[in-house]
């Protein structure tokens, strides 16, 4: 497995740079709606009723434009089987699998501090 390396120029992958791709990319998949379908992907490959029984509160809209967000980024692979009716199946690609270790990382996260947060916002909201 070899990693594509990014070619083009340095202004491409600053984040700071408003009109950088690295911002853009950026802004596809720090939503709530990807990191949940990168996280019910997981290991395995997935139908699209499937999924959207994993992530409860996600529209069939939603699911739609963030599976073909996340297909345009090479983040998730589509396949399509030739049965009556098509069956169709998500799963991560190599880079998705590796976003998928990030995300893993903000759910740990968010389980360590998720008390710490809550007083917060208790003590902030008081």
């Amino acid at each position: 497995m070899v990693t594509k390396q990014f070619r083009g120029s340095p202004k491409e992958a600053d984040l700071t740079r408003a009109d950088s791709l690295a911002r853009e990319i950026f802004s596809d998949i720090a939503n709530k709606w990807a990191l949940l379908i990168i996280e019910a992907l997981g290991e395995r490959t997935l139908r699209f009723g499937e999924l959207r029984n994993e992530i409860e509160g996600i529209s069939h809209k939603m699911l739609t434009q963030n599976l073909r967000m996340l297909e345009r980024n090479g983040l998730v692979e589509r396949s399509v089987h030739p049965t009556v009716p098509p069956r169709v199946e998500y799963t991560l690609t190599e880079p998705g699998q590796a976003l998928r270790e990030t995300v893993n990382g903000m759910c740990g996260w968010t389980g360590q501090y998720l008390g710490h947060i809550e007083a917060s916002r208790r003590r902030f909201d008081a």
